[in-house]
């Protein structure tokens, strides 16, 4: 995430990023989700929930009943909006020993056990403050803590360090957590920041850095207040940290499981021209190479030509900085409110302001199946994260303090189903075509709204039906 404002690119286009081919291990079991509402046909709003926070980074639900969200604010708080409402009294305050100075340091990332309810665990991601126990300002820090004698506030004295990670540069500290499908910690870091991965640490290893790292906070093993899950892909070796997952990250910010199929969606945010999405299916054996700093999105970044991208797993959508300037990962809908958004995932530009959809595309004559992605509105502020209430619905959060609750605009009915035989090879029609929806890269593993506004929009002259890519010619 890059928080300083840039100027935001004021196209009033609906402006579809370009999906991408890439590997897609067969070992890696049937593809998960199916096809649903062409995202090219969706325009989206935002509805206003709260706002006066101090610049939000995380949304969450502690899936407790309560139907509580809590939001964490940069500085080292975490707020709880109930019954619509910001409650005066944070949640947990821990400014006194979290590090914000930096654009990219402080309270990051906020998840709930799942057995919240019952053992009153929620874990957190931070920038440490102080010099102690072998830690320097602007150390990462995940910690525990435990609800206190009130179930409206967590007790800043119940910490205890679960795991810390050297910090070499102010940037580039991923942040997040989330509990995955299979009940383990998942905790995402960027590459140590600077600027091009100065140490290398994307492919290395031997570092926490640049990883997405996968632990047990349930038992513990070996001295640590954690143990490693024994699938692990690369536990026994002695090259390799045993709490990776995956590596070749350059700075996850944002990233979500899907609530019904497992899937792990991450925005990776770019360095100096390519923003990525990419996800990774539950089945996966882990130990997949996202290319940093071997690339950047598809293209070459080290050596700028002719790298060896053997092995690499690529995105499913990326987008340039003409486009926007810092991903934020969002989330995969999977509320009650509006059933036509199910399975679609949203996520934005904290730039160029916009909103993007991604969801399963059909397969089709001359078209495998795969992803097709569309821009679905431009957001009033600059979004710094995403995040989901218990009934599943999506909320983003704006770095001026405002929280949003997300809201369909309306939907263009889909043209009837041409008998028409496809495209001739070689077309500019079948190429938009056939790079609109490719395989995908990798594979592993509130209050009520309206039902949304169906728009009387007549059905273009044309019989064939064809997803435009704008800039499909765009380097």
């Amino acid at each position: 995430m890059r928080l300083p404002v840039r100027i935001a690119l004021c196209l009033s286009l609906v402006l579809s990023v370009i999906p991408l081919a890439g590997r897609s291990p067969a070992s890696a079991g049937p593809r998960q989700g199916e096809p649903g509402l062409d995202p090219s046909l969706l325009r989206m709003t935002s509805r206003r929930l709260v706002d006066s926070l101090e610049r939000p980074v995380d949304i969450a639900n502690a899936g407790d009943g309560s139907g509580r969200i809590f939001v964490v604010e940069k500085a080292g708080r975490i707020r709880i909006i109930a019954d619509g409402k910001l409650l005066p009294r944070p949640f947990l305050d821990i400014t006194d020993r979290v590090n914000a100075s930096g654009n990219e340091q402080g309270l990051l990332g906020l998840s709930f056990h799942p057995q919240f309810k019952d053992n009153g665990f929620f874990f957190v991601n931070y920038s440490t403050s102080q010099n102690r126990g072998g830690l320097k300002s602007g150390d990462t820090v995940v910690s525990r803590f435990t609800i206190g004698s009130r179930t409206d506030q967590g007790d800043p004295a119940s910490e205890k360090s679960i795991l810390s990670i050297s910090q070499p540069y102010a940037n580039h500290n991923g942040g997040n957590l989330a509990f995955g499908p299979d009940g383990y910690l998942w905790i995402g870091t960027g590459d140590g920041g600077s600027g091009g991965d100065p140490q290398g640490n994307g492919q290395k290893l031997n570092t926490l850095l640049a990883k997405f790292l996968r632990i047990d906070v349930d038992r513990t093993a070996n001295g640590l207040p954690y143990a490693i899950p024994p699938d692990n892909p690369f536990v026994g070796r002695t090259d390799a940290r045993p709490e990776i997952w995956s590596y070749g990250w350059r700075n996850p910010w944002r990233y979500a499981f899907d609530q019904r199929t497992g899937d792990l969606w991450v925005g990776d945010v770019g360095q100096n021209a390519w923003e990525e999405v990419d996800v990774e299916l539950r089945g996966s054996p882990g130990g997949l190479n996202y290319g940093w700093n071997t690339m950047e999105g598809t293209h070459c970044f080290r050596p700028a030509q002719n790298c060896d991208t053997a092995g690499l797993v690529l995105p499913v959508a990326e987008y340039n900085h003409s486009t926007g300037v810092s991903i934020t990962g969002g989330e995969v809908y999977r509320g009650k409110a509006f059933p036509a958004l199910d399975g679609l995932y949203f996520y934005a530009d904290y730039g160029s302001k916009r909103l993007w959809a991604i969801g399963r595309a059909p397969a089709g004559a001359g078209v495998a199946g795969g992803w097709r992605n569309a821009q679905v509105a431009t957001l009033i502020g600059n979004p710094t994260t995403f995040g989901l209430d218990e009934d599943g619905e999506i909320y983003v959060a704006f770095d001026n303090g405002a929280i949003h609750a997300l809201d369909v605009a309306g939907i263009t009915p889909s043209p009837p189903a041409s008998p028409s035989s496809p495209p001739p090879t070689g077309s500019a029609t079948a190429a938009a075509t056939a790079t609109s929806t490719p395989t995908p890269s990798s594979v592993a593993s509130a209050t009520r709204r309206p039902t949304p506004e169906i728009l009387d929009t007549p059905s273009p002259a044309p019989t064939r039906w064809t997803l435009r890519l704008p800039w499909l010619s765009r380097p």
